[in-house]
């Protein structure tokens, strides 16, 4: 009875005593970074070559919201700020980027914060791009605003991974797409493909088409599929990513108005790269996904699998072209995700650090 009698005291107090107000204030900190990390997934897909950007501004008891507009519009940071106007003053703002210190289409975000008065300001990683890459956190400090970066930088780093990589290399996120069966096939041998998966799959593809500012296919699939490549089962179908052939599309393809391009699959990347391109869709065929994987190129592999077999070896399969010749050099990477979608499966799966 003892022991159970300090257990209740104990606990009786525990109740009673007051919330330790840092575990409060960092409860508040995380929730307001994570309704910026969602604000900044709402408009991927139509801020690039610009990153997206989530913002928070917290003045007392209001909550004020920003996202990154397409090219040419206001930061996540200005959208923030006029909402909350003389507000701002003394207020907490969360960003999940480094805000910029320079002049482009619109002008430097961190002068904005320092004009508005805000008190705080919590980054979640710095910018890697030369021309702000801690000239913005400096901006703020000299202004004596408290600076505190970190918050859900993994997070971010994810949300961020084609921006950041774009800015470290020069060269685009790649992300390779294939369906399948379950016995790795993407083709009859007749060649047909459609449908080897059902509509969640196909439309979870094209949301991966908006999500990229390019698709590319090679010539083969343009002249055997006549794809057209453009988003249609993903939302209002919005912006429209730049379509790539890698060699010549037949001049009636529905692919065109598109890009062709030669060379091997990293002379693409610089082009696509130097012309803002953050993430590129690879969608096949066989041989150039044979080309991108071989090479060492893919960022993200994204199978849909139904639940069918082709049940033989005469189909296309997922990669044409000299694979592992032994297990010891067996390409092994690291699942992502894997969630079904109707009646198929989606794996996504990345390289291993």
């Amino acid at each position: 009875m003892g022991r159970i009698g300090t257990f209740l005291e104990v606990a009786y107090g525990a109740m009673h005593r007051a919330p330790d107000r840092g575990a409060v204030d960092r409860a508040r900190d995380l929730e307001a970074m994570d309704r910026a990390v969602e604000l900044a997934a709402g408009v991927r897909g139509t801020t690039s070559p610009n990153p997206w950007v989530g913002c928070v501004v917290v003045a007392g008891g209001e909550v004020f919201e920003g996202a990154t507009a397409p090219p040419g519009g206001p930061h996540a940071e200005a959208v923030a700020l006029a909402g909350a106007g003389p507000r701002a003053r003394g207020a907490t703002l969360y960003v999940t980027l480094e805000p910029c210190a320079h002049t482009g289409r619109t002008g430097p975000c961190a002068q904005a914060i320092v004009e508005a008065g805000v008190a705080r300001v919590v980054v979640a990683m710095e910018d890697p791009d030369p021309r702000v890459r801690g000239r913005g956190l400096a901006r703020l400090r000299q202004a004596g605003i408290q600076v505190e970066v970190g918050l859900q930088a993994e997070r971010v780093a994810e949300q961020l991974a084609p921006y950041l990589k774009h800015r470290a290399t020069g060269r685009p996120w790649v992300v390779l797409k294939l369906a399948a069966t379950l016995d790795g096939r993407l083709a009859a041998p007749d060649g047909t493909s459609r449908w080897i998966t059902g509509p969640e799959a196909r439309a979870d593809a094209h949301r991966l088409r908006a999500e990229s500012d390019a698709v590319l296919v090679g010539a083969g699939t343009v002249r055997a599929d006549d794809p057209r490549l453009t988003v249609r089962l993903a939302g209002d179908g919005g912006r429209q990513p730049l379509r790539v052939v890698l060699g010549r599309a037949p001049a009636g393809a529905r692919v065109h108005p598109a890009l062709e391009l030669g060379g091997a699959p990293g002379e693409v990347l610089e082009q696509l790269g130097a012309r803002g391109v953050l993430q590129v869709l690879v969608e096949g065929g066989a041989r150039v996904a044979h080309e991108f994987h071989a090479a060492g190129l893919v960022d993200r592999y994204v199978l849909y699998l139904a639940p069918a077999l082709m049940g033989g070896d005469d189909g296309t399969p997922l990669f044409a072209g000299p694979g592992a010749q032994s297990m010891a050099e067996v390409w092994r990477g690291r699942l992502v995700s894997v969630r079904r979608l109707g009646e198929d499966l989606r794996v996504e799966l990345a390289p291993r650090p």
